[in-house]
């Protein structure tokens, strides 16, 4: 009983430590797309690394936390993400950020903020922030996300996890580090073009992840 209680007299203090130290945590469900398969056969994926996968779309749906003191639960974003090489060589990425426009000004300044120190090497250069609405539906293994008439995103879950019963399967990593990460089927995946690149649209292949993020 003793060595119990002298335990829980050493945790108190480390978890009032860490609820006062103001560590920036956010936490809720992550998809990404990109141009190329991320799970294939090893000849379809020789065939498409130097020649694809210089783009891809990332979104975030924060379902709970904090950034620096604004709270973040609900707020939505989706970054585009363009390279002159395919995303997993070190070539230079630039990105495009957009923020849902429900968000405060002071919740979209923290969001851009925290995604910015948290993905800085997957983003790039950020060369531009823009604000529309932003639509996230996550049902079972099924995601379909918009950001107004600029990106669009339609994932579904691969049968029976096959990305698990063949992880040499999967070729390239999330841009963003996922709890629980899954390979996705992408339905379709679009993106208008804007600062970063032009126009892309994809569809109908095994080209997405998907999980919980937290930072």
């Amino acid at each position: 009983m003793k060595k119990i209680l002298l335990a829980g007299l050493f945790v108190l203090p480390c978890v009032a430590w860490a609820e006062s130290s103001g560590k920036p945590t956010l936490s809720g469900d992550y998809v990404e797309v990109r141009t190329a398969s991320v799970f294939a056969g090893p000849c379809h994926f020789n065939g498409e690394v130097v020649t694809t996968g210089r783009d891809a779309m990332m979104a975030w749906n924060v379902q709970s936390g904090e950034w620096r003191g604004t709270p973040l639960q609900g707020v939505r974003a989706v970054a585009v993400v363009s390279s002159e090489a395919n995303l997993a060589d070190k070539a230079p990425h630039r990105s495009e950020l957009i923020i849902d426009s429900g968000a405060s000004d002071a919740q979209a300044s923290a969001m851009v903020d925290a995604l910015k120190e948290s993905y800085g090497t997957s983003l790039g250069k950020v060369i531009s922030v823009r604000r529309t609405p932003i639509a996230f539906q996550h049902l079972g293994k099924s995601y379909v996300v918009s950001a107004g008439e600029i990106a669009r995103l339609a994932v579904e879950g691969m049968p029976n996890d096959e990305c698990c019963k063949m992880p040499s399967g999967v070729w390239y990593q999330p841009l963003a580090p996922l709890v629980n990460r899954k390979v996705g089927y992408t339905k379709d995946a679009k993106y208008a073009g804007g600062a970063v690149a032009d126009s892309w649209m994809r569809a109908d292949e095994n080209s997405a992840f998907y999980g919980k993020f937290f930072i």
